[in-house]
């Protein structure tokens, strides 16, 4: 399939084939973002799909509004491409009830060619953007990276408890006091940051904050959260956000626990 081909709502017998470009240089650089694609059609879910990875996102997959619902508050993708005419619980639906939630995650609305749309109505109930079925690979990503890109720009200063940490600055305070983090320290808080509510093995956060040619062992996982916790954690011995998933690794909870 070529660049520009476009993306059809018709049904398919096969799946386009894709290269994936290189998923696992982008796990490494931590910077793989997860788009939610919530369409009834599973040929067009996996053409898009197979775009999003060669795109370096990691897709996730929703056939049915409620499903979709569902895992957008579950899951908290990093953006959703939200079919519009889905079964049962319909895209604007789910788009308004995902704002309901107080749920701020990107919305671009899919709808097909001829289907009767008020585009108003959709930015009002908190869609981010809309398409229209055919459309270009080079269109759809162009769309996702710029609603992204603004989403990221509205929000470069972050907040857990009583640290802020300013993206631009590479800043971080706690009580308005700042606080000096090392290298793999700060970059293991930003992996933390954007992966909220996940439980995360040693080995990912190895391989996402260290690289696959450092050869560290989870020990030095164990050491950094430590530091982080005496850092940031209001009672280090009692962690509210850098807490242990045990079998597992750690999970970051933006709240406190």
């Amino acid at each position: 399939m070529c660049e520009d081909c476009k993306i059809s709502v018709k049904r398919h017998g096969g799946v386009a084939q894709l290269k994936t470009g290189n998923p696992k240089a982008a796990k490494m650089s931590g910077e793989m973002q997860r788009i939610l694609v919530i369409d009834d059609d599973e040929s067009l879910r996996d053409t898009i799909g197979a775009m999003l990875e060669q795109a370096i996102f990691l897709p996730i997959f929703a056939e049915d509004g409620k499903s979709g619902f569902e895992k957008a508050l579950t899951l908290k993708p990093d953006l959703l491409l939200l079919d519009l005419n889905l079964p049962g619980m319909n895209g604007a639906e789910v788009c308004k009830q995902l704002r309901v939630q107080k749920v701020q995650t990107p919305i671009i609305v899919l709808s097909a060619a001829g289907e009767e749309i008020d585009k108003v109505v959709l930015l009002e109930i908190g869609a981010d953007d809309y398409l229209v079925k055919p459309f270009g690979m080079r269109e759809l990503v162009a769309r996702i990276r710029a609603l992204l890109r603004r989403t990221v720009a509205a929000t470069r200063v972050l907040h857990f408890g009583d640290v802020a940490m300013d993206l631009d600055r590479r800043n971080i305070t706690r009580n308005g006091h700042e606080v000096k983090l090392k290298p793999t320290e700060y970059k293991l808080l930003v992996h933390f940051l954007q992966n909220p509510d996940r439980a995360l093995t040693r080995e990912a956060l190895l391989d996402l904050v260290w690289g696959y040619e450092s050869y560290p062992n989870s020990r030095t996982v164990d050491a950094h959260i430590a530091r982080l916790r005496q850092k940031l954690e209001p009672d280090p011995h009692i962690p509210r956000h850098f807490v242990t998933v045990h079998g597992i690794g750690y999970r970051f909870l933006p709240q406190g626990s």
